[in-house]
């Protein structure tokens, strides 16, 4: 699959780390260092437009060295870009830990996965077929 991408940033394509990667890393581009102070949040800019084929999403997702290490994580996750957006691609980190935390130009502050998807036929209907779960909800199956 080919996507078109134009980088207004002054740092490198996303690209996969090894070839089993699943997420090409996303990288903050921004003109000074933003600090993230606890629980604070905010759009980080990546200077990434892109084209992306119809039945495709670019899901962004966190960096798990950023979460573990430092609390970083991506707040919408995983956050959806479709297929006929064509702004920037953002990411919208939120600082979980109790210390603050500096954002870098160039910083890998997210991964980006590329998904299929379906487009659904909604059918409105009076009444669902009958399950062994039938509306049990959250924790209904217990723990085993």
């Amino acid at each position: 699959m080919k996507i078109k991408i134009i980088n207004r940033s002054q740092n490198p394509m996303p690209s996969y780390a090894t070839s089993q990667s699943a997420g090409m890393d996303l990288r903050a581009n921004l003109s000074e260092p933003v600090v993230l102070k606890p629980l604070e949040r905010r759009l980080i800019p990546t200077g990434l437009f892109m084209a992306l084929p119809a039945g495709y999403e670019a899901q962004v997702r966190p960096r798990s060295g950023l979460a573990l290490k430092h609390g970083i994580t991506v707040l919408n996750t995983p956050g959806t870009i479709d297929a006929d957006y064509r702004g920037e691609v953002g990411v919208v980190l939120i600082n979980l830990s109790n210390q603050d935390f500096t954002v870098n130009n160039g910083e890998r502050i997210a991964q980006m996965v590329i998904a299929k998807h379906e487009t659904a036929e909604i059918i409105e209907v009076e009444t669902l077929d009958e399950t062994e779960r039938g509306a049990g909800g959250y924790g209904h199956t217990g723990v085993k």
